[in-house]
């Protein structure tokens, strides 16, 4: 069971996002798959084309594309949209998956230091998802 803090940060933080059933559905898929180091990252009041970014990571390439189909999978079982654009899956480095309100970013763990995308959004309020409370989002 997540713990009442968590759960409060995580609904303070995204009451705004139209699209929290398929983040929460995307962060299951993610925990399935063994993702690391899960943070939702709360963008709404500054970026205009989306609410949040869900950034993860994965070991190697063979990983994050098993991330990246797990997510689309679980996504359009729960009767979701499909994604409007998927950039970097030619080698699955840094995958990015537009869902429109919200922005999936699968990265393979050396691409992910190197660029810190977290550092760049910084001032924004982020959510780490301990991976053995991911599956138990509500």
């Amino acid at each position: 069971m997540m713990g009442a803090k968590l759960e409060n940060n995580i609904e303070s933080s995204l009451d705004e996002i139209l699209a929290w059933e398929w983040v929460k559905t995307a962060i299951g898929a993610i925990e399935e798959k063994l993702g690391i180091d899960t943070v939702v990252v709360d963008v709404g009041d500054v970026f205009v084309l989306s609410e949040a970014f869900l950034i993860t990571s994965g070991r190697t390439s063979r990983q994050v594309k098993a991330i990246v189909e797990g997510i689309e999978d679980a996504i359009k079982k729960s009767e979701g949209p499909p994604p409007i654009r998927v950039e970097g899956d030619d080698d699955y480095k840094w995958v990015l998956m537009d869902y429109g309100d919200f922005l999936v970013h699968v990265f393979e763990t050396k691409e992910r230091s190197y660029y810190q995308l977290e550092r760049l959004w910084g001032d924004r309020p982020v959510i780490a998802i301990p991976s053995d409370q991911a599956l138990n989002v509500s």
